[in-house]
């Protein structure tokens, strides 16, 4: 374990298990809205462009908070920094288990998402400065190993417990969980400060301007958004129509996430695997092609028995979550090392950003009458169009030739 000016010495094991809880926590945060959507427009009373502000609100303000904070957060000590950022993001959290209104709700996604975007930002870097080379790649398995454990046991939780009780109790279970990791990061994280004296050489408006003003870079980022919004101008929305449009109940929505979570958390190994063989070029454009006939079908299902709806939107997951292995592959293959780590910061950005967008015009272009959802296909059409758009940018990434932690986890 590399000993990075820390203060006391560095357990891994324990200090990968409470990056993974953070990274389990935030994704949790962002994902449980999602498959309330028809409890919120029930309750609030609201119409599908006000249930995207919610989604949009968070990952916009996580963009934003992002950007900033790559100015200055590489300037304090990561242990500090992370307990500052994950206390304002369990206290946004716990913003969003109180809200008595729409408006209040919106506000505590502002929050939880300023502070939620920079933390998992912060993870990724933690990973980068403790953990060798070698075993980056197992890390970084690890703590992503959270996407998928969100929907396979924290969503459905949560949707089970909105259900039942109240859609403000999954946010107070997830408040007191937070509560529970801000411990533990007390406990187990030593001082990282090693990273200060590396950084003290370049400013970061000498580093951003450095990644900005290269050609390669703005059309990695481009490649990066219009990725984002292939899924987020559907996913926001899915269990909203599926409820409304497709007839599966507020109840069976727990079923549509697990069946995805286990799928993707199978599928993910299997695919990557299959772009080193084949190049990940090719299997980029092979599973983007493939989701286009599911996510066209999916935004025009008409009411279907439970296990055809669960059949289309589990193959809709795999097919999407399988794009963005070989993509972000392509994309960290790409970024000279030295530039690496800021870059991937700033994808961080784009990608919430992006992804809040897509989710607020889809939001927009949704309608609603006669308590159905209308107007969902076209969002499936722009979901194409913005793959399309992804696969002809795919042509310009380059290969630096030079290995990267989120290669070695797809090799792994």
């Amino acid at each position: 374990m590399t000993q990075d000016h820390t203060s006391k010495p560095i357990h891994e094991g324990w200090l990968l298990a409470v990056l993974a809880a953070i990274q389990f926590t935030a994704v949790l945060d962002f994902m449980i809205i999602m498959p309330l959507g028809p409890q919120y427009m029930r309750v609030f009373a609201i119409n599908p462009a006000q249930f995207g502000l919610i989604v949009s609100a968070y990952a916009i303000s996580a963009g934003i908070a992002g950007i900033i904070a790559g100015f200055f957060v590489d300037r304090f000590d990561r242990k500090r920094a992370l307990m500052v950022l994950y206390g304002g993001f369990t206290l946004g959290t716990f913003f969003c288990a109180i809200a008595p209104t729409y408006w209040a709700l919106v506000a505590a996604r502002v929050v939880a998402g300023a502070f939620g975007g920079v933390t998992m930002g912060l993870v990724m870097a933690i990973i980068g400065d403790v953990i060798p080379e070698e075993r980056r790649g197992r890390a970084m398995g690890i703590v992503m190993s959270s996407f998928s454990i969100s929907s396979i046991c924290g969503v459905p939780a949560g949707i089970y417990l909105a259900n039942k009780i109240d859609w403000h109790v999954p946010f107070y279970a997830l408040t007191a969980l937070c509560l529970l990791v801000q411990l533990m990061i007390g406990l187990v994280f030593p001082s990282l400060r090693g990273h200060i004296d590396r950084f003290r050489q370049e400013s970061s408006w000498q580093r951003m301007t450095a990644i900005l003003k290269q050609r390669d870079h703005q059309l990695a980022l481009l490649f990066m958004a219009f990725l984002m919004c292939t899924g987020f101008v559907v996913f926001p929305f899915l269990a909203s129509y599926l409820v409304k449009n497709v007839g599966v109940s507020e109840a069976q929505l727990p079923w549509v996430y697990l069946c995805g979570g286990v799928s993707t958390l199978v599928s993910l190994n299997l695919i990557g695997r299959w772009a080193d063989r084949v190049g990940k070029r090719r299997v980029f454009t092979i599973m983007t092609f493939s989701s286009m006939i599911p996510a066209l079908l999916i935004t025009n299902l008409p009411p279907v028995p439970l296990a055809l709806a669960l059949l289309v939107s589990t193959i809709v997951m795999v097919a999407s979550s399988g794009r963005v292995v070989p993509a972000m592959a392509m994309l960290t293959s790409s970024i000279e090392p030295r530039h690496r780590g800021g870059f991937m910061s700033l994808n961080s950005s784009v990608q919430q950003l992006s992804s809040g967008l897509a989710a607020w015009v889809s939001g927009l272009i949704i309608g609603q009458a006669n308590g159905h959802i209308t107007r969902f296909g076209w969002v499936g059409v722009i979901s194409v169009s913005c793959g399309m758009a992804a696969i002809y940018l795919a042509r310009f990434l380059k290969n630096t030739g030079a290995g990267t932690a989120v290669e070695t986890l797809i090799e792994g």
